[in-house]
């Protein structure tokens, strides 16, 4: 699948499996973060834009990481206090 994106005004074609929508949607988003940061940095050039870009980014998905890690964690914990209460409730059997 090839589709057609514009970033910062150039025109690229992607190809891969994903759907197309959410290749245009990615682009779009990465378009309005590279504005984003363009507009606050206006004395830097496209290369020094991607790549403050990409740190901001970077340091969003680490962040983000680390959240997940963190939850996995707790659900590990909530099912291992479940899984002790329903042991515990349930009666023992004898052996054979």
């Amino acid at each position: 699948m090839n589709v057609r994106i514009t970033i910062r005004g150039r025109q690229y074609t992607v190809r891969g499996e994903e759907n197309a929508d959410d290749v245009e949607a990615t682009a779009r988003e990465l378009d309005a973060r590279l504005e984003e940061v363009a507009s606050r940095t206006r004395s830097f050039d496209e290369y020094n834009v991607a790549l403050l870009t990409a740190l901001n980014l970077t340091s969003e998905l680490r962040r983000l990481r680390r959240q997940v890690v963190g939850r996995l964690d707790e659900l590990d914990r909530d099912a291992q206090s479940i899984a002790a209460i329903l042991e515990s409730a349930l009666p023992e059997s004898e052996a054979p």
